[in-house]
């Protein structure tokens, strides 16, 4: 294969999309932030993220005063009233937002970390021992329910932030490997993957400089599902207790900790919930309108 061949296998998309500053166009909108969904998907998951950053500034009480009767209703002074401790239920819905956010960005950034790595090196050695290995090794993790393989966790190695962390990456991981492999074989049968193996390339460079650029699309395709799951996760574990420990303010653990006084004060818990139910909505539909505007399907992954 002569080098000009090789060259112009190289064009892809993601590669192409790389050389629009060299025209002198200014930088577009991306599509999926054009559509009616993208962009009323940008525009909630901001506000969630703005409520989770600035929010605890603005909260009129500290998150774990007592300021009147437990479980009262909305009242002058307590918009939201007061949940099962007598505490106002907007103050800690103000600080609740950065744990949930951030354990769910942390554990979805090192997911990608070690399944884009694993999937690629997997991709590109297919069929042999290593792709073999990797495979059996992310099989036996999908074999166990998410939530039962974060209680074993969990249960041996405690509650701390960190422990949750990578109770999330266990269960996400291995999916990312999966649909990154799969990518990557599809990138190393267009040649040019070979070309760079002729000229002597080593592999962290195809893997990085090769094929990565030409299967970043699928992965943000892909990164919007795993990111729903990672906040599911986390305010499940939240809700039963296992993550964040009272009186830290968290949206899942507010969920719980008020089911006792949904009669008299159902704000206490409808508020989290709603704003959880926000943020999985609008991370929805940013990965819809993202894969819509591929041609890709969602559900391409199991």
């Amino acid at each position: 294969m002569s080098v000009p061949q090789s060259d112009e296998l190289r064009r892809t998309p993601a590669m192409a999309a790389r050389r629009g500053p060299q025209t002198g166009k200014r930088t577009r909108i991306p599509r999926f932030a054009r559509t009616v969904q993208g962009a009323g998907g940008l525009i909630l998951f901001a506000f969630v993220v703005l409520v989770a950053l600035i929010g605890p500034l603005f909260a009129p009480y500290p998150l774990d005063r007592p300021v009147g009767i437990p479980g009262s209703p909305a009242a002058p002074g307590a918009p939201f009233g007061l949940d099962e401790l007598g505490r106002d239920v907007l103050s800690r819905f103000l600080h609740g937002g950065l744990p949930v956010l951030s354990l769910a960005i942390v554990s979805i950034a090192a997911a990608y970390l070690l399944g884009v790595q694993l999937g690629m090196i997997a991709g590109l050695n297919h069929e042999s021992r290593t792709d073999t290995l990797i495979m059996r090794v992310v099989d036996v993790h999908m074999a166990f329910p998410p939530l039962l393989l974060l209680l074993v966790l969990i249960s041996g190695s405690g509650t701390s932030p960190v422990v949750v962390a990578i109770g999330i990456v266990l269960v996400l991981f291995p999916g990312v490997v999966r649909i990154v492999r799969s990518a990557t074989q599809e990138v190393a049968t267009t040649g040019f993957v070979d070309a760079a193996v002729v000229r002597g390339e080593r592999p962290l460079s195809i893997m990085f400089r090769e094929v990565l650029p030409n299967i970043v699309q699928t992965v943000l395709a892909d990164l919007g599902i795993r990111f729903s799951s990672a906040i599911v996760l986390a305010a499940s574990l939240n809700f039963l207790g296992l993550g964040s420990r009272p009186p830290a303010a968290n949206w899942g653990l507010m969920v719980a900790e008020n089911r006792t006084v949904l009669a008299s004060n159902i704000w206490a818990a409808l508020l989290p919930a709603a704003m959880l139910a926000v943020l999985i909505i609008a991370v929805n539909l940013i990965a819809d309108a993202y894969t819509k505007t591929l041609g890709r399907s969602k559900g391409a992954d199991s």
